[in-house]
């Protein structure tokens, strides 16, 4: 894995070149002499986040679940009060 080092003057000006080296390891962008960003391939994000699927996916119920049963309890007392709009 190699570290590439650009300014961010150079990441303007060539962007296509950050994006090939972040193909072979991490570059670090930076403003004054100070690293501000790191680009990384999108496969190295998800290596590193473990962000394999999104929120959506995992939300989605698998189509062999069949049907779930739910029902939810009853309010009982002062929070099943009907609210009065007059």
């Amino acid at each position: 894995m190699t570290t590439t080092r650009m300014t961010s003057r150079a990441f303007s000006h060539d962007p296509g070149g950050a994006r090939k080296a972040a193909e072979s390891g991490p570059v670090i962008i930076t403003h004054r002499g100070e690293p501000v960003h790191v680009l990384v391939s999108i496969a190295e994000y998800r290596r590193l986040t473990g962000a394999t699927r999104s929120l959506v996916d995992r939300l989605v119920m698998p189509a062999d679940a069949g049907d779930i049963d739910f029902e939810p309890p009853r309010l009982d007392g002062a929070l099943a009060n009907v609210a009065e709009l007059d």
